[in-house]
């Protein structure tokens, strides 16, 4: 795992990560973590809203690497959002972890016009603990997740850009524009779910394709977001699929199919949009 794409900051992040979304058992949250990083994984991500950071920060400090190696991505609740809100809730974090700093921390939501008159506003109070967090050096890159244009257009105005925006990304959900947008402003896209919580494994031109290659279907999922330049975070309590998820650098998947995969409907998808959640 020695592949990396490298920050606006210059800081190189792993390729991919391990997701840890849904894995709210404390035995089996530490149990995976401490077996992803045997296998490999790096990069590790979790949130305040996963109920799971203690568990992750005990999966982090069963394994004998040094910390310099590994990078660990946080994020803030909805409902800390806010100057004063973020700073604590950037400390609770990092006690559950038993972390000095985070390599990344994310903005989990965006407040939005829908919920909030000043929603532009909120956004902004919150991105400015982000970055006198950054700047104190207890966050060695920030950025935000599930924003659109819209919302990102007022932090494109300070002084920090986000590095990183992590977006709902799968075959069947490509957020071209969303995508675009930030590849043209050095914005890291990230994907979550990038197997549309197994949803893509049926799709049958997926399936095609995995056969064509030799490899599965997951493979080809994550395969084609890394030639999108964009980290996938795939989650597998299964070792085997662990394991799997990981070993997708000795193919590449040709331009034609690259194509036939941006162009796969809509399907899969968990249908949270950043303007109609109410949480």
């Amino acid at each position: 795992m020695n592949r990396v794409f490298e920050l606006s900051n210059g800081k190189q992040i792993p390729c991919i990560g391990y997701g840890t979304w849904q894995i709210k058992d404390e035995k089996t949250a530490i149990d995976v973590v401490k077996k992803a990083i045997i296998m490999g994984y790096r990069h590790i991500d979790t949130a305040a809203v996963y109920g799971n950071e203690e568990a992750v920060g005990k999966g982090l400090h069963a394994v004998d690497i040094p910390r310099e190696n590994l990078f660990i991505t946080g994020k803030l609740r909805n409902t800390k959002r806010g100057y004063q809100n973020a700073l604590s809730e950037f400390n609770n974090t990092l006690d559950k972890l038993g972390l000095d700093y985070l390599d990344l921390y994310l903005i989990h939501w965006p407040a939005s016009w829908h919920r909030y008159a000043d929603w532009e506003q909120i956004n902004l109070d919150t991105w400015k603990a982000f970055a006198e967090l950054y700047h104190e050096g207890k966050i060695k890159a920030i950025g935000v997740s599930n924003f659109m244009q819209h919302h990102l257009e007022a932090l494109m105005k300070t002084e920090i850009v986000p590095m990183v925006n992590q977006i709902e990304f799968h075959p069947g959900q490509l957020q071209k524009e969303t995508l675009e947008f930030c590849q043209n402003h050095r914005i890291l896209v990230e994907a979550w779910s990038p197997l549309g919580t197994g949803k893509m494994l049926s799709n049958a031109l997926l399936v095609n394709l995995a056969a064509k290659y030799d490899k599965s279907v997951a493979q080809i999922c994550l395969r084609w977001c890394y030639q999108h330049e964009v980290v996938p975070l795939p989650k597998s309590v299964t070792p085997s699929r662990m394991l799997e998820n990981l070993n997708i650098f000795d193919f590449e998947i040709e331009e034609y199919d690259m194509d036939q995969i941006d162009r796969i409907p809509y399907f899969g998808g968990s249908g949270l949009h950043p303007d109609e959640i109410d949480f």
